[in-house]
């Protein structure tokens, strides 16, 4: 026993390659693991344990394949590459929350190594190399970095209610995602430099000086994550005011509708009783087919509400559609059942969506007679899925239900037909979209199915 342990014992304190691989090969499991675990834990969602394990093994087998077959610094590249898609793959994040945490987990990592590393070997009075090549030291860093990464996510985890929320970046505009993806890139860059110069003057800088580095980049990552975070909530309430004015606009025409069907209302009793003691009953049908109508456009107006359309940007959109409709002389129905808040799915890429067909749909009413469009929101709870069907009115009896999915098709002038095309390629790529499309003797269909992805 005694042996084995004075082997054990001169195996930790002395240089050995082998014994550093195998130690390596757990360190790299648990090191993945807590990648993933930073990447998800601000956004306050959850994996299960054997995803996680899944993802954390798929991570530190790659980086371990691209250590040994490609040389440095590309492998570092291609690790941070498999990071992300790892990330998005397992967690269904979109492309700008998988890449904010995957630079979350990134300056994380960057900011304790910092701050540890030069405390550790000076504190040792071991030099740079005696840390990277015996064991036992690399072993007791380790231990010592990766204890400090889990109390971070289980601090971040305890007060997750008490973030700031980051639910509002999927709905930021191009610009505003692109100034603020130029300030992570900038910061992560500055970091990878600072972690360089850390690990190639590690042993000539003072300690007070990477105390003050430390400081300054944690000075730095709180700024950057608080000017972040304000930057979305104004663009989520400029997007807010945007739907206030739409809505109050369908409050003014709301309201003298209201008033001027009160100011008829005598008059529309006195109608109907005309029309009673007449036994008109045919002329009374037509007459109440004509309140119906109004009581329609009334009815619409009403729903055209933001806490009924709960999506600033869905409720922007269906108020431009539904007024440019009405404005081209068109009968828009609109019936809405949905909470949009348990869609799945991109909002960017929904409101594309919605707005292409509904597009469409316009343009195709227009050229009728009966110019007539339908929508309607409903969720199937039974189907575990959302349902939005647009109906409209169409000329083109012949039209084939295939071909106008094609690249370049357009049954207009000086159009290119990318929109239908685009939609029919998002819907394919996505795991939970469907669309079908049909046609009858007095409707074109337009079927926008979004499942729920947990079933």
């Amino acid at each position: 026993m005694s042996q084995f342990l004075n082997f054990a014992w001169r195996a930790l304190y002395s240089k050995n390659d082998l014994l550093l691989n195998i130690i390596l090969i757990p360190a790299g499991l648990i090191e993945a693991y807590l990648i993933i675990s930073l990447a998800i834990v601000i956004f306050n969602i959850t994996l299960p344990k054997t995803k996680m394990a899944i993802c954390a093994l798929l991570l530190a087998f790659t980086s371990m394949l691209l250590s040994a077959f490609v040389p440095a610094p590309y492998y570092i590249v291609l690790n941070y590459v498999f990071i992300f898609l790892y990330i998005k793959l397992f967690t269904k994040l979109s492309f700008i929350k998988t890449f904010i945490g995957e630079i979350f987990s990134t300056f994380t990592f960057g900011i304790i190594n910092i701050l540890i590393q030069n405390p550790y070997i000076t504190l040792l009075n071991i030099d740079f190399e005696t840390y990277l090549n015996i064991p036992i030291y690399r072993i007791l860093y380790l231990i010592i970095v990766y204890s400090i990464i889990q109390l971070i996510i289980f601090v971040l985890k305890k007060f997750r209610n008490k973030r700031i929320s980051l639910d509002y970046i999927d709905n930021l505009d191009k610009k505003t995602l692109i100034i603020l993806c130029l300030n992570i890139v900038t910061g992560f860059i500055t970091l990878i430099l600072q972690l360089v110069i850390t690990t190639f003057y590690i042993n000539v800088v003072p300690l007070i000086i990477t105390f003050a580095n430390f400081v300054i980049f944690v000075l730095f990552f709180c700024t950057s994550i608080y000017s972040f975070t304000r930057i979305i909530k104004l663009a989520d309430t400029r997007k807010n005011l945007e739907s206030v004015e739409e809505y109050n606009k369908s409050l003014t025409i709301l309201y003298d509708e209201v008033k001027g069907f009160n100011h008829d209302f005598k008059n529309i009793i006195s109608t109907i009783d005309g029309y009673v003691e007449n036994a008109d009953i045919s002329a009374l049908r037509q007459y109440i087919g004509e309140v119906k109508e109004d009581c329609r456009i009334t009815n619409n107006l009403a729903i055209l509400n933001p806490r009924t359309i709960n999506n600033p940007g869905i409720y922007s959109l269906l108020n431009n559609k539904y007024f440019k409709a009405t404005n081209a002389g068109i009968k828009f129905e609109l019936d809405f059942f949905l909470d949009l808040n348990t869609l799945q799915v991109n909002n960017y890429k929904f409101s594309r969506i919605l707005g292409v067909l509904l597009d469409n749909a316009i343009e195709e009413a227009e050229k009728c007679d009966e110019k007539i469009i339908k929508v309607s929101f409903r969720r199937e709870n039974k189907n575990h899925r959302a349902v939005i069907l647009i109906q409209n009115t169409y000329t083109n009896k012949n039209v084939d239900i295939e071909e106008i999915f094609k690249k370049g098709f357009s049954g207009k002038q000086n159009h290119s037909g990318i929109g239908l095309w685009e939609v029919r390629k998002y819907v394919k790529n996505s795991k939970n979209l469907d669309l079908f499309t049909s046609k009858n003797n007095e409707f074109f269909n337009q079927e926008l199915t979004i499942y729920d992805l947990n079933y």
